[in-house]
């Protein structure tokens, strides 16, 4: 079977959630026998788009990549004041599609690309459901569409070309029941197929956590944020909360790992790493007294999962139901909804090696269970026999 990926940005180097995401699934396909092509676009930053990487074919991983120019570069400020805008007063469909023109990529040549290029694959999978690729590539291709929605509830969910989006898919792979969920309530699934599979996660070797904290020299205890660093993740709330909290407890750091997209205070407390190595980033999370995911924002939290793969607690924001669902669910960690919450909870978890235990265990166990990639490989060959 031949199939086709279609998303936004997709590169080693490009490490958003929903983009790696398409990546580890399309090399898994591969893996399992798939011929698998991806349409994207040149672009590796997803603040601009501007075209970094050269258009054309190449292969990552057995993965054939077609990539293609990006026509404007996106002005962030013009686009979030225009977003403003429209989100919250009376507007016109001409002025929604004007909208996804400006949130781009905008790529009329990929959309050329997946219509005259139809017939050499056997299904579409279209990544995120945000974006220009998604909304035009799905009225393009005329065959059998799949999309992964990654979707959390946001604004742009409620903007009226969206009905458009989830009515063309023959089948939905949501990431998680509470996504799943939430988009029913606003959207019609009725005949489509619906699978929740998520991602899948690799159990790591025991990571060398001693050689890592010598390295960075870090000093225990600390907690751990990974991810793109920017106030859209709930990173400004974040560190408003953790220096709030170091007045009373000076010991405890925040490390931050991942790309830098804010100002940060200039506080002994707060570690910047930047990028690192998986090695680092695993023993990173091992180490940690527990990892935080602040976002309001999320359909799934990849590094919530890799966390609880190295058996450390979550620590999440209580507003985003798919990080809440890990820890009910998985009993791997604790949520919180105000500083107060966040403060009583870093003390249970500084202080309580006992709890942290059984987070970390009780985590491990449920991503072995619902995030193995076996199952995830599975759930979706199954998809592609019934369609």
């Amino acid at each position: 079977m031949k199939l086709a990926f279609v998303v936004q940005r997709y590169g080693k180097e490009v490490m958003g959630g929903s983009e790696l995401h398409c990546r580890q699934i399309a090399e898994k396909m591969v893996e399992a026998g798939y011929d698998c092509t991806v349409y994207t676009t040149t672009a590796k930053d997803y603040i601009t788009w501007k075209n970094e990487y050269s258009p054309g074919d190449s292969i990552l991983n057995g993965v054939r990549i077609k990539r293609f120019l990006v026509d404007q570069e996106r002005d962030i400020e013009s686009f979030n004041k225009y977003s403003d805008w429209i989100f919250f007063n009376d507007h016109t469909q001409k002025d929604e599609w004007e909208w996804m023109e400006k949130q781009g990529p905008s790529s009329p040549a990929l959309l050329e690309a997946l219509e005259k290029q139809e017939n050499e694959h056997d299904l579409f999978i279209f990544f995120t459901y945000l974006y220009y690729n998604t909304y035009w590539g799905l009225k393009r291709v005329q065959g059998k569409k799949v999309l992964v929605p990654t979707a959390h509830d946001e604004p742009a969910l409620h903007l009226g070309i969206m009905q458009e989006v989830f009515s063309a898919p023959d089948a939905f792979m949501f990431n998680t029941a509470s996504e799943k969920d939430m988009l029913s309530r606003q959207f019609c699934f009725e005949g489509k197929y619906q699978e929740i599979v998520g991602v899948g996660v690799d159990i790591p070797k025991k990571p060398d956590v001693h050689k890592f904290l010598q390295r960075h020299r870090i000093s225990v205890p600390y907690i751990l944020y990974a991810g793109r660093i920017e106030p859209g993740k709930g990173c400004g709330e974040l560190i408003e909360y953790f220096l709030r909290y170091s007045r009373k407890n000076p010991n405890l750091k925040l490390v931050l790992i991942g790309k830098l997209l804010m100002e940060l205070p200039s506080h002994p407390g707060i570690r910047f790493l930047g990028f690192v190595s998986p090695e680092d980033k695993n023993a990173a999370m091992r180490g940690a007294l527990t990892t935080i995911h602040p976002s309001y924002f999320e359909s799934l939290c990849m590094a919530a999962l890799e966390s609880m793969a190295v058996q450390t607690p979550i620590f999440v924001q209580e507003k985003t139901d798919p990080l809440k669902q890990h820890c009910i669910n998985g009993k791997g960690g604790l949520y919180y909804a105000d500083y107060q919450e966040f403060a009583a909870d870093l003390d249970l978890l500084l202080h309580d090696k006992r709890l942290r235990e059984v987070l970390g265990n009780n985590g491990f166990a449920y991503v072995r269970e619902n995030y193995s990639w076996p199952k995830v490989v599975d759930k979706y060959k199954k998809m592609f026999n019934n369609l």
